[in-house]
């Protein structure tokens, strides 16, 4: 068979050190993942080799590339491989039952996959792997800093977020033109009891004027009498999750 060639139009960059792949995979041991997972990406198989080692997990694969689901099925005969657009397909066209998600992604949907995550209501307890540096910054970032925004409140507001470790350009063929980062969601043990959906639009609308007041930026959700609380005297990222959280309840129960 002929080795198969990375895409550019599918953002794809093999991973070709060994030893992190083997780092990734064992993100799965430390955080005791356990029960069906699914490998995004998986390429040539440099992360799947190990994840495969893990006796714990029950790993199917999904990848939309063809000479690379052709790769896999000859090396991995005994590997579930899904040749579908990830981003396209239900929970249930996986697993019959909540799974784990872990990989090396595509840069160009890599976002994507988080949101695709938070919105299967629960149904993904633990999700890690590589992202651009900048993307995993944002997603773990705390409140303060310009790197807090959309993504990183509303992936916190259902995971427990932890930037684990930098991969270097030249771990990849082709090597990126940026370094990327590994990183891990945990799923909380309770999440929280609001309405995400209005949740969402909240922080997107607030977030899309960050340099805005609160007061300003949702002045169209909120009705005139709540403006003079303080909390509308802050700007979005001066705000944590559970600040945001609760603001979220208090305007749409008004």
């Amino acid at each position: 068979m002929q080795p198969v060639r990375p895409k550019k139009h599918l953002g794809q960059h093999f991973l070709h050190r060994e030893d992190v792949a083997e780092r990734i995979a064992n993100v799965a041991l430390t955080y005791n993942v356990s029960g069906p997972l699914l490998e995004i990406g998986p390429g040539t198989g440099m992360l799947t080799k190990y994840l495969l080692k893990n006796e714990n997990i029950q790993l199917k694969a999904c990848e939309l590339d063809r000479d690379s689901v052709e790769y896999l099925k000859q090396h991995y005969p005994d590997l579930e491989v899904f040749s579908t657009d990830f981003l396209k397909a239900k929970p249930s066209d996986f697993f019959t039952e909540p799974f784990s998600i872990m990989g090396n992604f595509p840069y160009n949907i890599s976002s994507q996959i988080v949101f695709w995550a938070l919105e299967c209501d629960g149904e993904v307890p633990f999700l890690a792997g590589m992202f651009q540096r900048e993307m995993a910054q944002r997603i773990a970032a705390s409140p303060g800093g310009k790197d807090y925004g959309i993504i990183s409140v509303l992936t916190q507001s259902m995971y427990e977020c932890k930037y684990l470790f930098t991969v270097s350009e030249g771990a990849f063929n082709p090597p990126p033109k940026v370094k990327s980062g590994v990183i891990a969601l945990k799923r909380l043990d309770t999440l929280p009891d609001i309405d995400f959906r209005f949740f969402k639009a909240m922080v997107k609308t607030a977030f899309g004027q960050r340099r805005k007041t609160m007061r300003n930026s949702l002045r169209s959700m909120v009705k005139p009498e709540m403006l003079s609380l303080p909390i509308f005297d802050k700007r979005p990222e001066q705000l944590s999750v559970k600040e945001l959280q609760e603001l979220s309840v208090e305007i749409k129960g008004v």
